[in-house]
Protein backbone atom coordinates (compact mmCIF):
# COMPACT_ATOMS: atom_id res chain seq x y z
CA UNK A 1 0.00 0.00 0.00
CA UNK A 2 1.14 3.70 -0.82
CA UNK A 3 2.21 5.55 1.91
CA UNK A 4 0.12 8.69 2.52
CA UNK A 5 1.60 12.18 2.50
CA UNK A 6 0.11 15.27 4.30
CA UNK A 7 0.89 18.75 2.01
CA UNK A 8 0.16 21.83 4.50
CA UNK A 9 1.16 25.28 2.41
CA UNK A 10 -0.41 28.27 1.35
CA UNK A 11 0.85 28.25 -1.85
CA UNK A 12 -1.57 26.68 -4.50
CA UNK A 13 0.96 26.15 -7.06
CA UNK A 14 3.75 24.55 -4.78
CA UNK A 15 1.19 22.32 -3.54
CA UNK A 16 0.26 21.58 -6.65
CA UNK A 17 3.90 20.43 -7.13
CA UNK A 18 4.76 18.84 -4.20
CA UNK A 19 1.53 16.67 -5.15
CA UNK A 20 2.84 15.67 -8.89
CA UNK A 21 6.50 15.13 -7.51
CA UNK A 22 5.18 12.48 -4.61
CA UNK A 23 2.88 10.72 -7.11
CA UNK A 24 5.38 10.34 -9.14
CA UNK A 25 7.29 8.99 -6.55
CA UNK A 26 4.77 6.28 -5.76
CA UNK A 27 3.18 8.31 -2.37
CA UNK A 28 -0.57 9.61 -1.90
CA UNK A 29 -0.99 13.05 -1.22
CA UNK A 30 -3.42 15.27 0.64
CA UNK A 31 -3.58 18.72 0.66
CA UNK A 32 -4.24 21.46 3.40
CA UNK A 33 -3.93 25.28 2.53
CA UNK A 34 -4.01 26.35 6.22
CA UNK A 35 -2.00 25.29 9.36
CA UNK A 36 -6.11 24.66 11.28
CA UNK A 37 -7.30 22.67 8.33
CA UNK A 38 -3.84 20.68 8.06
CA UNK A 39 -4.08 20.11 12.08
CA UNK A 40 -7.91 19.06 11.61
CA UNK A 41 -6.80 16.14 8.87
CA UNK A 42 -3.63 15.08 10.71
CA UNK A 43 -6.10 14.35 13.82
CA UNK A 44 -8.89 12.54 11.58
CA UNK A 45 -6.66 10.30 9.39
CA UNK A 46 -3.73 8.43 9.09
CA UNK A 47 -0.47 10.40 7.55
CA UNK A 48 3.22 8.74 7.39
CA UNK A 49 4.52 12.04 6.83
CA UNK A 50 3.56 15.89 6.88
CA UNK A 51 5.39 18.09 4.20
CA UNK A 52 4.87 21.69 6.34
CA UNK A 53 5.45 25.04 5.16
CA UNK A 54 6.24 27.90 7.98
CA UNK A 55 4.57 30.86 6.92
CA UNK A 56 0.83 30.11 7.27
CA UNK A 57 -2.05 32.38 6.99
CA UNK A 58 -3.44 31.11 10.33
CA UNK A 59 -1.29 29.97 12.37
CA UNK A 60 2.73 29.48 12.23
CA UNK A 61 4.39 26.51 11.00
CA UNK A 62 6.23 26.28 14.80
CA UNK A 63 2.76 26.32 16.11
CA UNK A 64 1.16 23.68 13.96
CA UNK A 65 4.89 21.83 15.04
CA UNK A 66 3.85 22.59 19.14
CA UNK A 67 0.42 21.64 18.75
CA UNK A 68 1.15 18.52 17.00
CA UNK A 69 3.39 17.52 18.80
CA UNK A 70 1.30 17.44 22.66
CA UNK A 71 0.16 13.91 20.88
CA UNK A 72 1.13 13.16 17.80
CA UNK A 73 4.49 10.98 16.45
CA UNK A 74 4.82 11.14 12.66
CA UNK A 75 7.29 12.73 11.00
CA UNK A 76 7.49 16.13 10.13
CA UNK A 77 9.34 17.74 7.22
CA UNK A 78 9.75 21.22 7.12
CA UNK A 79 9.37 22.84 3.32
CA UNK A 80 10.61 26.72 3.63
CA UNK A 81 11.93 29.56 2.00
CA UNK A 82 13.35 30.75 5.15
CA UNK A 83 16.68 29.97 4.97
CA UNK A 84 18.53 31.28 8.33
CA UNK A 85 19.97 28.63 10.69
CA UNK A 86 18.19 30.21 13.95
CA UNK A 87 14.55 29.51 11.81
CA UNK A 88 15.83 26.14 11.37
CA UNK A 89 16.95 25.28 14.62
CA UNK A 90 13.01 27.02 16.01
CA UNK A 91 11.68 24.12 13.96
CA UNK A 92 13.58 21.33 14.92
CA UNK A 93 13.28 22.84 18.31
CA UNK A 94 9.69 22.53 17.92
CA UNK A 95 9.38 18.91 16.85
CA UNK A 96 10.56 19.37 13.16
CA UNK A 97 12.32 15.73 12.15
CA UNK A 98 14.08 17.38 9.22
CA UNK A 99 13.86 20.49 7.00
CA UNK A 100 14.20 21.62 3.29
CA UNK A 101 14.64 25.15 1.48
CA UNK A 102 12.82 26.30 -1.48
CA UNK A 103 13.22 26.28 -3.99
CA UNK A 104 13.62 22.45 -3.27
CA UNK A 105 15.95 19.72 -5.65
CA UNK A 106 12.82 17.23 -6.27
CA UNK A 107 14.90 14.46 -5.99
CA UNK A 108 16.78 15.45 -2.55
CA UNK A 109 12.84 16.07 -1.39
CA UNK A 110 12.12 12.52 -2.01
CA UNK A 111 15.60 11.09 -0.69
CA UNK A 112 14.90 12.75 2.35
CA UNK A 113 11.14 11.59 3.05
CA UNK A 114 12.55 8.12 2.31
CA UNK A 115 14.87 8.48 4.73
CA UNK A 116 12.31 9.71 7.48
CA UNK A 117 10.16 7.06 6.55
CA UNK A 118 12.50 4.17 6.68
CA UNK A 119 11.81 2.25 9.41
CA UNK A 120 13.80 -1.82 10.57
CA UNK A 121 11.51 -4.81 9.76
CA UNK A 122 8.66 -5.48 12.54
CA UNK A 123 10.38 -8.83 12.33
CA UNK A 124 13.60 -7.87 13.74
CA UNK A 125 12.37 -5.69 16.44
CA UNK A 126 10.33 -8.49 17.94
CA UNK A 127 10.73 -8.69 21.70
CA UNK A 128 13.88 -6.57 21.49
CA UNK A 129 14.48 -4.66 25.02
CA UNK A 130 17.40 -2.33 25.17
CA UNK A 131 19.15 -1.90 28.83
CA UNK A 132 21.23 0.37 30.43
CA UNK A 133 21.12 1.61 33.79
CA UNK A 134 17.11 1.99 35.10
CA UNK A 135 16.81 2.54 31.43
CA UNK A 136 14.87 0.68 29.31
CA UNK A 137 13.82 0.88 25.58
CA UNK A 138 10.85 -1.54 24.12
CA UNK A 139 12.23 -1.06 20.52
CA UNK A 140 8.49 -3.00 19.07
CA UNK A 141 6.65 -1.02 21.38
CA UNK A 142 8.30 2.24 20.96
CA UNK A 143 8.40 2.98 24.81
CA UNK A 144 11.19 4.20 26.99
CA UNK A 145 11.07 4.69 30.43
CA UNK A 146 13.35 5.49 33.56
CA UNK A 147 12.94 3.77 36.67
CA UNK A 148 9.46 3.16 35.30
CA UNK A 149 8.66 6.21 34.47
CA UNK A 150 7.66 7.27 30.79
CA UNK A 151 9.66 8.95 28.13
CA UNK A 152 7.79 10.75 25.38
CA UNK A 153 9.94 10.94 22.57
CA UNK A 154 9.38 11.74 18.87
CA UNK A 155 10.61 9.59 16.25
CA UNK A 156 13.81 10.83 15.93
CA UNK A 157 14.71 11.41 19.43
CA UNK A 158 13.91 7.77 19.98
CA UNK A 159 16.16 6.67 17.05
CA UNK A 160 18.96 8.75 18.45
CA UNK A 161 18.70 7.48 22.12
CA UNK A 162 18.26 3.80 20.01
CA UNK A 163 21.29 4.52 18.60
CA UNK A 164 23.36 5.42 21.84
CA UNK A 165 21.74 2.60 23.53
CA UNK A 166 23.40 0.11 21.47
CA UNK A 167 26.72 1.33 21.01
CA UNK A 168 26.61 2.04 25.36
CA UNK A 169 30.42 3.43 26.11
CA UNK A 170 31.70 4.63 22.54
CA UNK A 171 32.72 7.62 21.69
CA UNK A 172 30.24 8.43 18.73
CA UNK A 173 31.28 11.10 16.16
CA UNK A 174 29.29 14.15 14.86
CA UNK A 175 29.20 12.85 11.27
CA UNK A 176 28.54 9.37 12.34
CA UNK A 177 25.69 10.26 14.13
CA UNK A 178 24.31 12.62 11.23
CA UNK A 179 24.86 9.86 8.60
CA UNK A 180 23.17 7.63 11.01
CA UNK A 181 20.14 9.11 12.09
CA UNK A 182 19.51 11.69 8.98
CA UNK A 183 21.26 9.84 6.10
CA UNK A 184 24.14 10.66 3.94
CA UNK A 185 24.18 14.14 3.10
CA UNK A 186 23.33 15.06 6.36
CA UNK A 187 26.90 14.90 7.92
CA UNK A 188 27.40 19.09 8.13
CA UNK A 189 24.08 19.73 9.43
CA UNK A 190 25.56 19.73 12.80
CA UNK A 191 22.79 21.87 14.05
CA UNK A 192 20.40 19.33 13.87
CA UNK A 193 22.54 16.89 16.24
CA UNK A 194 23.12 19.84 18.69
CA UNK A 195 19.15 20.23 18.92
CA UNK A 196 17.89 17.16 19.08
CA UNK A 197 21.07 16.07 21.88
CA UNK A 198 19.77 18.88 23.74
CA UNK A 199 16.22 17.47 23.35
CA UNK A 200 16.72 14.11 24.61
CA UNK A 201 18.86 16.05 27.69
CA UNK A 202 15.85 17.55 28.66
CA UNK A 203 13.78 14.65 28.84
CA UNK A 204 15.67 12.33 30.11
CA UNK A 205 18.51 13.87 32.32
CA UNK A 206 17.82 15.10 36.27
CA UNK A 207 20.24 18.35 34.99
CA UNK A 208 20.46 19.37 30.99
CA UNK A 209 23.17 21.43 32.40
CA UNK A 210 25.13 18.47 33.97
CA UNK A 211 24.32 15.13 31.80
CA UNK A 212 24.63 11.95 33.43
CA UNK A 213 23.44 9.87 29.99
CA UNK A 214 25.15 11.95 27.09
CA UNK A 215 28.76 13.34 27.63
CA UNK A 216 30.37 15.74 25.25
CA UNK A 217 33.58 14.30 23.69
CA UNK A 218 34.86 18.06 22.67
CA UNK A 219 35.87 18.23 19.42
CA UNK A 220 34.38 14.45 19.07
CA UNK A 221 31.37 14.01 19.42
CA UNK A 222 28.64 12.51 22.41
CA UNK A 223 29.18 9.31 24.33
CA UNK A 224 26.49 7.18 26.12
CA UNK A 225 28.00 6.24 29.28
CA UNK A 226 24.31 5.06 31.52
Amino acid sequence: MSQRILIVDDDASIRRLLAMTLAFAGFMTETAATGKEGLKKASNEHFDLILLDLGLPDISGVKFLEFYREDEQTPIIVVSAIHNNSDKIIALNAGADDYVTKPFNADELIARIKANLRRIPPTQETSHILVVGEMRMDIANRIVSIEDELIKLTPKEFKLLRVFMENQGKALTHAWLLKTIWGVGYQQETHYLRVFINQLRQKIEIDSARPKWIITETGIGYRFVG
